[in-house]
């Protein structure tokens, strides 16, 4: 079978104008869940905000040498080595590292399926489709079911992975005198990688390559089915935690202001620079959800509007005039009720703050209303001239 297979389907007018009325219905849910994504984000941002807060102001840096009881469910700030004497292996390829985490990456030489389309509206409103399949080779880490390409054979893929990827991890993990729980292990992840110098015999059909293990005929050259299988650790190191003392280790500190603290970076690092670092998190966090909630404004305001181009198309030219302008429409919208939205959420979250905004939104619209009216006689019609009186 050939790497590329182009198919061109048509479909009439009335077909993509049920279809886009159909879309309207999916469009305003979209336009809806916009408002308490938006409005739940300004909540969010601002209690953790005022929980980084609190935390800045009550955190009290300690020994890594001792617990110290009178510390007990107060908010600390620890930074030391860890350590484990665990030991974790990977029975299949012989190997035992005295380490935080033992990961196993396994991918596989498979075929890829890529599709792109074009479109072209013709007079009447129908429009012409074609679909273009490319089939290549790619190392991949989970499995590609070619049975859903749309053009199958001569592209089949293997039914499962030769292995399987996993993570191992240690159970036992000490900062100083202090233990990590299960989580806050869990999120250490300054791994490296792993070269093995030797395979067990058991293993048939494997062979080393710097230090990873190929199974396959020639590494420089694979074929499909062929796999590379590669280690990665995370041993201990320098970590440093802002957390609730909790006997012996630590949990999430409740802070007054609603929010949870609790923060670990891998590396020795100050309180105040943990704290800044976590307030630049959720000040990034809050803009990005705020685009989000733009973004399901603007889509779905734009499947709305969907019929109104579609309908236009039985002149091509038209419909692409009022598909344009339905964009700009649903773009000015969503830029509207997203900033009236946030707007209320900060009158709700940030009262001063907010009431300033909508006062300083009001005066701007005054003034360029009043301006507008100003700049009116100048640009209207000329006054009639005065009757001459005769004697």
């Amino acid at each position: 079978m050939p790497d590329r297979v182009s198919v061109t389907t048509s479909q009439s007018w009335f077909s993509r104008l049920a279809d886009s009325i159909k879309s309207v219905v999916f469009g305003l849910v979209l336009f809806v869940v916009g408002f308490p994504l938006l409005l739940w984000n300004e909540g969010r941002a601002v209690k953790t905000a005022r929980s980084l807060t609190e935390g800045a102001g009550v955190v009290a840096s300690v020994s890594p040498d001792a617990v110290d009881p009178a510390n007990d469910g107060k908010l600390v700030h620890v930074s030391a080595f860890t350590a484990t004497d665990d030991v974790l292996v990977d029975d299949t390829f012989g190997i035992s590292e005295n380490a935080i985490q033992l990961a196993r990456h396994v991918e596989m030489y498979q075929w890829v399926e890529d599709e792109s389309s074009t479109s072209e509206t013709k007079l009447g409103g129908s429009k012409e489709t074609t679909t273009t399949y490319d089939y290549s080779t790619e190392w991949k880490t989970s499995l590609v079911d070619s049975s859903d390409f749309h053009s199958p054979d001569g592209h089949e893929n293997p039914n499962a992975m030769p292995y399987e990827g996993r993570t191992e991890w240690a159970t036992n993990v000490s900062l100083g005198a202090f233990t990590l729980a299960e989580s806050q292990i869990k999120v250490l992840d300054n791994s490296e990688s792993l070269r093995l110098s030797s395979l067990p015999s058991s293993l048939q059909g494997s062979k080393l390559h710097d230090g990873d293990v190929y199974v396959g005929a020639d590494f420089e050259s694979p074929s499909v089915g062929d796999a590379r299988v590669k280690f990665s650790v995370v041993r201990p190191g320098s970590v440093s935690v802002v957390a609730q003392q909790a006997g012996s280790s630590f949990s999430p500190y409740s802070a007054e202001g609603g929010g949870q603290v609790f923060l670990l970076q891998e590396a020795i690092v100050s309180a105040d620079a943990m704290f800044e670092t976590a307030q630049r998190s959720n000040a990034m966090m809050t803009w990005i959800l705020r685009g989000v909630g733009f973004f399901a404004m603007f889509f779905g305001l734009a499947m709305s509007f969907a019929p109104i181009a579609v309908f236009g198309d039985v002149v091509p030219f038209v419909g692409s005039v009022l598909g344009a302008g339905t964009g700009i429409v649903a773009g000015f919208l969503a830029a509207f009720f997203a900033i009236g939205t946030i707007a209320v959420a900060w009158i709700t979250y940030r009262p001063l703050l907010g009431i300033i905004l909508v006062l300083l939104a009001a005066g701007a619209v005054f003034l360029l209303v009043r301006v507008a009216r100003k700049r009116a006689p100048a640009n209207g019609p000329p006054p009639l001239p005065r009757p001459v009186e005769l004697d």
